[in-house]
């Protein structure tokens, strides 16, 4: 006995024990799903159609797994333009197992166990890589829940400043050493280690602005001065001769 269904815009041929991947579907694995659009029932050659589907009929299915597709291509190509855009796409599927279908009067079961073990854990049984994929996920869950990264950031920042703050050494006023000395009284160990308070320092005079050089004339006139003589009046510039006349 067999049934046409349709789901997710599509058709399947399905009968008691059939594996059937379909469009995606919501629920958890072992979840129970059941499908009331049966637009045809087979039994030999007694065959029931509907218009569109037949009343009353349903097929029971179990939900195996919730899984990625085949990976497919999506190529694109502008010719004499140089444009080329390669995308990959994979497509979410869910498989079911075929349980039970009836209709038309008619009833067809399947009295197997329902296998919910996911297509890469019997991949990585046929590579002989379960045994390390079961210890991994053993391992992830005894693993303690790691904290947020935040959290973890702040709580480092607070250990090392209280460790700062232990190993930096007490600060001592200097007045206070000064004080006990004054009164004869002995400072301690790490006052005495304690840098002695320094004195402000004085403040540097502004130093004087430069002379503005003087002319030329004055000190050449210092400098004859200096050798005890009298500065020698500068040449006046001879004037020039009158031309002569044509007549003399």
């Amino acid at each position: 006995m067999y049934a046409v269904i349709r789901t997710g815009g599509k058709q399947y041929r399905v009968q008691p024990g059939d594996l059937v991947v379909v469009e995606k579907l919501d629920g958890e694995p072992g979840a129970a799903i059941a499908f009331d659009q049966v637009l045809m029932i087979g039994d030999g050659p007694a065959v029931t159609v509907g218009a569109p589907i037949i009343a009353g009929a349903s097929v029971s299915a179990t939900l195996v797994e919730t899984r990625k597709g085949k990976k497919i291509k999506v190529f694109k190509k502008i010719r004499r333009q140089g444009y080329r855009r390669t995308r990959g796409h994979r497509q979410f599927e869910s498989v079911l197992r075929i349980t039970a279908l009836s209709g038309d009067g008619r009833d067809a079961s399947w009295d197997g166990e329902v296998d919910l073990t996911p297509l890469a854990v019997l991949n990585a049984r046929a590579r002989n890589l379960a045994r390390g994929m079961e210890a991994a996920a053993a391992a992830k869950e005894a693993r303690p829940a790691a904290e947020p990264k935040a959290a973890k950031v702040k709580a480092k920042a607070a250990a090392k400043k209280a460790a700062a703050k232990k190993a930096a050494p007490k600060k001592i006023a200097p007045k206070k050493v000064a004080a006990k000395k004054a009164d004869g009284e002995k400072p301690s160990v790490a006052e005495a280690a304690a840098p002695a308070a320094k004195a402000p320092a004085a403040k540097k005079p502004a130093p004087k602005k430069a002379a503005a050089e003087k002319p030329v004339k004055k000190a050449v006139a210092k400098k004859a001065e200096a050798k005890g003589g009298t500065a020698a009046k500068p040449k006046p510039k001879p004037k020039a001769a009158k031309a002569k006349s044509a007549k003399d």
